[in-house]
């Protein structure tokens, strides 16, 4: 657009400090309403593919991420016993390496440091109160008593969307898939120069996941009781319980963990906004509005992309509400894509029936779709 636009963005997380970078970058006036009282991003660590990696670079943060990090090339399948089944060289995007481990308090470092540099403002402990939007823009209050008037107000506030209850009640509530991921952060064995999974045994699988040189994450996913929480002092050994059957190097990772509290533990659900994303110029994207399974480790993915593509949407159309437009109509097939093989992969591993449309999905596999989305975006 010509002019400078006025952006809120709700939400500091991974997909929301990308697009303060990406339009403070451009010129344009952006805050970001951060519940937290700082960036201390939760979890252990997260895998960043060539289209993630892709979107770093355009927003001038890749050499960043690849510093923090561990970039690797190759996925290797094993058995329970550690024996290996395949190795797969992962594709990559021009410009941009096939894949990179980071620690996620990293990642939301980086990201922070980007937006502010570029000129966006971060508010910590706020969140919106009041909101009402016209044809013209949206007038919106911050718990911290602040008021203002924007272009724009883009809901990246997670699985558990705030924003998106307002705009839809409770039609689009975040559902429970059965299962459970569990995370640890250990010591990085010296094979493990990418991810590493373990199929089999009672579990759907178990990860090994590089994020510096020095440490990985043990990952695994299992059914659980909606209303199951770890014990606070057994959660290490609840996790080794349930990996029992796995020997080679999950059995070693798994002589690190010691503690309970390192053992981070999250039910697995997805959300699908099935009517449009956004109503006037108040936006959902990321997981607010599509919140995949984790089996093509694209979640954080499909929030950079929604991130960076809004932006330049955003700097391209003619008015808001053909940005808006466009945006989605790119957007959507492929993070529809990208949930629907997330969740037949999650099916196919845990013997659950699947739907013809789910089997045709299969054939495509995780190897193929990597394939599919280092396509530009």
């Amino acid at each position: 657009m010509a002019t400078s636009l006025r952006v809120l963005v709700h939400g500091g997380g991974i997909g929301g400090l990308t697009l303060a970078t990406a339009l403070a970058r451009s010129g344009h006036t952006v805050e970001v309403a951060e519940l937290r009282g700082e960036l201390d991003a939760l979890g252990v660590g997260i895998i960043q593919p060539s289209n993630a990696l892709h979107v770093m670079r355009e927003i001038g943060v890749l050499d960043a991420c690849l510093a923090e990090g561990f970039e690797w090339e190759v996925l290797t399948i094993c058995d329970p016993a550690g024996g290996t089944l395949a190795k797969i060289p992962q594709p990559r995007m021009d410009g941009a390496p096939a894949n990179n481990g980071i620690p996620r308090p990293a990642l939301a470092r980086v990201l922070g440091a980007a937006a502010t540099a570029a000129g966006a403002v971060i508010r910590f402990g706020t969140t919106i109160t009041e909101l009402a939007a016209d044809d013209d823009g949206v007038d919106v209050t911050l718990s911290d008593g602040s008021a203002g008037r924007w272009d724009v107000v883009v809901g990246f506030d997670g699985i558990g969307s705030p924003l998106r209850t307002r705009l839809y009640g409770d039609r689009y509530r975040p559902e429970y898939t059965g299962f459970a991921n569990w995370r640890v952060t250990v010591p990085r064995q010296s094979g493990v120069e990418g991810v590493v999974m373990s199929t089999g045994n009672q579990a759907a699988k178990a990860l090994l996941t590089p994020i510096t040189g020095d440490l990985m994450y043990l990952g695994a996913v299992f059914a659980e009781a909606e209303d199951f929480r770890p014990d606070p002092e057994r959660a290490h050994e609840q996790l080794a319980e349930r990996l029992a059957g796995f020997a080679g190097p999950v059995a070693e990772a798994l002589t690190h963990v010691t503690d309970p509290a390192a053992v981070v533990h999250s039910r697995i659900s997805q959300v699908t906004v099935e009517e449009p994303w956004h109503v006037g110029r108040v936006v959902l994207a990321g997981d607010a509005a599509h919140a995949s399974t984790p089996h093509l480790a694209q979640g954080a993915a499909m929030a950079v992309e929604d991130a960076l593509v809004l932006a330049r949407s955003l700097d391209a159309a003619g008015s808001v509400p053909e940005a808006l437009q466009t945006w989605e109509e790119r957007r959507r097939p492929r993070a529809m894509f990208v949930q629907a093989l997330s969740r037949a992969v999650l099916k196919q591993e845990t013997g659950t029936p699947t739907t013809a449309e789910e089997d045709e999905l299969l054939k495509v596999g995780i190897p193929g779709a990597a394939h599919v989305l280092v396509k530009p975006y």
